[in-house]
């Protein structure tokens, strides 16, 4: 492996994207928690409700915030290894990357931090408005991300002029059926991931019997409703994609003749341990999911959804199944693809920047280690700020003191949302 620069490159990527994948996986994931939880809270007024935004929230923050630093570190080993990519179909790959940074991108951002900085500083309606915001612009985000990896699978929208792509039909491009039904399965099985971590974090703090205003309570409800709502859904679109891929249009302008491509796909290798890694992850998980499903509606029938502590501790380790089921999809997309870059219009080989053996070793040791520790501080800060509870979280209100502070002005940290 250490000698093939191909294989290190490869390997690198589907970390990097694998890694980056599971920020954004919970991003989208946790959104609709938090954005329909403060609708409920605004339109009732209720205080109890409110501090389980604020908690949700701090979660969503610190994920977010790694997930920025992830995608710069992804994109700058995008722009190092594949510069083959750039070359050629700079125009049409790049453009809808453009058009996320600039447009979905910095809006989210924008908007959530008016949404962090907003509290008790703006109407309550204003501020809803602003997570509203963030919720759309990071599935829009989303959806560049998607139109650029559809046309690697599914090339269509395009023109090759003197070995260049250049996009000629922007519609299709932004219709692509790869783009649309990866957008649709990434939508559901995030839901299942912010679900399960929902439930995961409400199960700790339920067996540890802390849920004073049963913010625990209807969480760990909510996630059980959401992860059997979406069981099936993110199946069945995950297979509609199959046939798409499987039928790829022939593209225009090819950069290799009928018999080149025939024979790339001959020598392509038959087994890919990408291939089997993912798609035991995926279906694996899958099927796990499906059987916590149904044990978790069982223990909602019989009421010891919320009192059945053999069954609470044990529900803290789920989010694991939907992350491993969530890489191996990526895998599993991202190789069925192979021996192509851009399906039947560059080769993977010819994608990657020419680079000698060392040179790949020190760059996949590199961002291998630099992800390791994102992934670790991640898991860290979210697993530290889900014990600490509402009380102590990122976006948890100042502290009240009491008359021994000697501090008149100690009720101005008592949030009146």
């Amino acid at each position: 492996m250490f000698e093939d620069p191909l294989l290190l490159a490869r390997a690198q990527f589907a970390l990097t994207a694998s890694v980056h994948y599971l920020f954004v996986a919970l991003t989208l994931g946790l959104a609709p928690f938090i954005l329909f939880g403060q609708l409920r809270a605004t339109l009732r007024r209720d205080e109890s409700r409110m501090r389980a935004v604020r908690f949700w929230g701090g979660l969503y923050l610190v994920n977010y915030a790694m997930g920025v630093l992830s995608g710069l570190v992804m994109e700058l080993q995008l722009a190092l290894n594949w510069s083959g990519l750039s070359d050629v179909f700079g125009y049409a790959f790049g453009a809808p990357l453009a058009v996320e940074t600039m447009g979905a991108f910095f809006v989210e951002s924008t908007f959530l931090g008016l949404w962090i900085f907003g509290w008790d500083r703006m109407s309550r309606r204003a501020h809803l408005a602003c997570f509203a915001v963030v919720t759309l612009t990071a599935y829009l985000s989303a959806y560049w991300v998607l139109v650029a990896n559809g046309f690697l699978r599914y090339p269509v929208g395009l023109r090759m002029e003197d070995g260049t792509a250049r996009i000629s039909d922007p519609v299709a491009l932004m219709a692509n059926p790869s783009t649309l039904l990866a957008l649709g399965h990434i939508t559901v099985s995030s839901l299942l991931l912010g679900a399960t971590v929902v439930v995961a974090v409400s199960a700790y703090h339920l067996a540890r019997r802390s849920d004073a205003d049963r913010m625990f309570g209807r969480g760990i409800r909510q996630g059980t409703a959401v992860l059997a709502a979406a069981l099936i859904p993110t199946m069945l679109i995950g297979g509609l994609q199959f046939p798409v891929h499987d039928g790829a249009p022939p593209a225009s302008g090819l950069t290799y003749s009928a018999a080149e491509i025939a024979a790339i796909e001959e020598r392509a290798p038959s087994g890919n341990v990408f291939w089997a890694i993912g798609d035991t992850l995926m279906f694996g998980g899958w099927f796990l999911l499906v059987l916590l499903g149904l044990l978790l509606l069982a223990a909602w029938t019989f009421r010891g959804l919320d009192r059945w502590r053999w069954l609470l501790w044990p529900l803290t380790m789920a989010p694991f199944l939907p992350y491993g089921a969530s890489v191996g999809g990526w895998l599993v997309r991202e190789t069925q693809r192979q021996p192509w870059a851009v399906e039947d219009l560059l080769t993977t080989a010819d994608a990657m920047t020419d680079m000698t053996p060392g040179m790949a070793v020190l760059s996949f040791s590199l961002f291998t280690a630099a992800f390791a520790v994102l992934a670790t501080v991640t898991y860290r800060l979210l697993v530290h700020f889900a014990r600490l509870g509402p009380e102590r979280g990122p976006l948890a209100p100042a502290a009240t003191g009491g008359p021994s502070d000697g501090d008149a002005d100690a009720d101005v940290a008592v949030h009146t949302y």
